[in-house]
């Protein structure tokens, strides 16, 4: 790949169309947006062309930044943390229309904790709890859930959670792994070299991360509270039966536009838990 600054001295930034031809030559399908965004975001010259350095290299934009954005927030995310898509924004907009007035919330399988931040960002006042298996991202969500008062704990899945939350949580956020093991060979080559395989990985058909969490689920939802995965189009009819044997009122909601297949479990009110004991 191109050198951006082999002809640029350390002193002067690379200019914007320099840094443009440089970016599409790498492969880079938005250069322009890149580039200023590259060159609003760098202290001094010097940075501009170190950071035009390492995204020439492969990494990706959010990580040669430090931040990426997510409805509105700038969130930060660090080397081997997953980066929050914007499709999962959609996943934000259910929940929110599902319970909005939900006063316990959990971002399971957080990863940078962007979906916890946002939720607590649109909900106001709320007690913010988020949890990954990952000391990286616990490091980085801690940082972004800091404005809400939320915590983040380290362990697998509900383990991780207080024992307190159970029967309490109004929504969970759980946006867990679903690629399919043999898939993951598939995926655009920034994800596979620079994010975390647990993150990625869901097992031989994609489900069984989601299908731990729809078997515990009822156990730490309020009644009318609601639990919502990301899943792909030909997952989405699976995942909903798996939540609908656990005794949750399942549907898909979809974004076209995004891309986006959400599955929404809600507790019905007055329920019965059908989930495991433990």
């Amino acid at each position: 790949m191109p050198s951006v600054s082999s002809s640029v001295p350390p002193s002067l930034p690379p200019s914007r169309d320099a840094l443009v031809t440089a970016l599409r030559t790498a492969g880079c399908v938005f250069a322009e947006d890149e580039a200023e965004l590259i060159l609003a975001t760098a202290r001094t010259p010097a940075e501009a062309a170190a950071m035009a350095e390492r995204r020439v290299a492969g990494l990706p934009l959010e990580l040669v930044v430090g931040w990426a954005e997510f409805r509105g927030l700038r969130i930060a995310v660090a080397p081997g943390v997953f980066v929050p898509r914007r499709r999962t924004e959609f996943l934000v907009e259910q929940a929110l229309e599902q319970a909005p007035g939900a006063a316990v919330v959990v971002d399971l399988c957080c990863g940078s904790g962007a979906v916890g931040a946002a939720l607590a960002a649109a909900l106001g006042d709320v007690e913010l709890h988020a949890a990954d298996i990952d000391p990286a991202a616990v490091r980085c969500a801690r940082g972004n859930v800091a404005a809400a008062r939320g915590r983040v704990h380290q362990g697998d899945l509900f383990e991780a959670l207080p024992v307190t939350l159970r029967g309490r949580v109004g929504i969970l956020a759980a946006n867990v792994p679903y690629v399919p093991s043999d898939e993951i060979g598939l995926l655009p080559q920034e994800a596979r070299d620079h994010e975390p395989l647990v993150a990625l990985d869901g097992g031989t058909d994609g489900l069984d991360v989601l299908r731990r969490v729809a078997a515990e689920a009822p156990r730490w939802l309020a009644p009318g509270g609601c639990v919502l995965v990301e899943t792909s189009r030909h997952q989405a009819p699976a995942a909903v039966e798996a939540f609908a044997r656990t005794g949750l009122v399942a549907r898909p909601a979809v974004s076209e536009e995004r891309h986006a297949h959400v599955v929404i479990g809600v507790r019905p009110q007055g329920s019965q838990v059908l989930g495991p004991a433990g």
